[in-house]
């Protein structure tokens, strides 16, 4: 039986629809009205001959032939995209778009970029920071940096290695300890100030002072004490200076270690199960500059002295 070629228009509308299962946002994707989007699709039902979707009251759902012509057009739009991406990428190959969240970029990142910037002076670095994890086939990023856990491996649109795995240090200024007096343990540290960084409490399971505490074997703790900040960054400039104890990333809390603005009290560590992890979409390759910027990330984080700075504690 021959069917005749379906416009491409039509094609692309269904390949929307059944990548968002929306009428709405696929609409709004290809800046149509819905209603257009629908009328498409139905035509191309007709012209097909099979129903595509499972209209419901609020939602969509792939019949089996939709089930079938889905993956096929999903490929080749992508490809699509890929190529008119290529012909972007020949005019400004020497833009590189990195996604990082606000904390890890102005605690860790920022201070080092220049020495990306030496090895790659043709490359002209963008960062694109947010607390949500950015779309690489519509943000225009080439690369990004991620805090993942098991959701790494389950994670089949991406590529991605291992940077550092995340553990949480106690850290507080100097002047903490001078106003305080010497701390030695961790009963010690409980009568001190605290700061939490709530931007941890999305991610669920993540180690908290509760946990910090239960593992030093110190539980008449009053947790309700203490300031809160939605942002790591925010939470680290308040134990800076001298506002409290913060349980912090490692790798974030790392230069004001290594330049002793602050220190670690009890050097007790715990782990979060989870890494920072350079990621990039799969089946698209990187280009040069993406290439340097992942080599380069590695290098500097196999070059962090993470024996000197775990040898900060007090008691260590």
């Amino acid at each position: 039986m021959h069917v005749t070629q379906p416009p491409l228009s039509a094609l692309r509308a269904f390949e929307a629809a059944a990548r968002h299962l929306s009428l709405t946002r696929a609409a709004a994707e290809l800046h149509v009205t819905p209603g257009a989007l629908s009328h498409q699709i139905r035509g191309l039902e007709e012209l097909l001959g099979v129903k595509l979707f499972e209209r419901k009251v609020r939602a969509i759902a792939l019949t089996a032939a939709g089930r079938q012509l889905f993956p096929g057009l999903q490929t080749g739009f992508s490809h699509i995209r890929d190529a008119v991406a290529s012909l972007d990428a020949a005019h400004a190959s020497n833009i590189l778009v990195v996604s990082t969240s606000p904390g890890l970029t102005s605690k860790w990142l920022v201070p080092r970029l220049y020495r990306f910037s030496e090895q790659f002076a043709e490359v002209d670095v963008r960062i694109s920071s947010s607390l949500t994890n950015a779309n690489f086939e519509t943000d225009g990023v080439d690369m990004a940096v991620r805090n993942m856990g098991s959701e790494a491996e389950a994670n089949t649109a991406l590529e991605f290695e291992k940077l550092a795995d995340i553990s949480f240090v106690a850290v507080c200024s100097p002047r903490l300890i001078e106003r305080h007096g010497a701390i030695t343990s961790a009963q010690d540290l409980a009568r001190l100030p605290l700061i939490h960084d709530d931007s941890l409490n999305p991610r669920g399971h993540a180690p908290n002072w509760r946990l910090w505490f239960d593992k030093a074997g110190v539980t008449d703790v009053d947790l309700r004490r203490g300031l809160h900040f939605n942002s790591a960054d925010h939470a680290l400039d308040a134990a800076g200076e001298g506002a409290g104890v913060l349980l912090a990333h490692d790798l974030m809390a790392y230069d004001d270690l290594r330049t002793g603005r602050l220190i670690i009290p009890v050097t007790l560590a715990l782990p979060s199960g989870r890494a920072f992890f350079v990621v990039w979409a799969k089946g698209r390759r990187p280009s040069k500059a993406a290439e340097g910027f992942r080599r380069w990330i590695h290098a500097e984080i196999a070059a962090l002295e993470w024996a000197k700075i775990k040898g900060l504690g007090n008691n260590a």
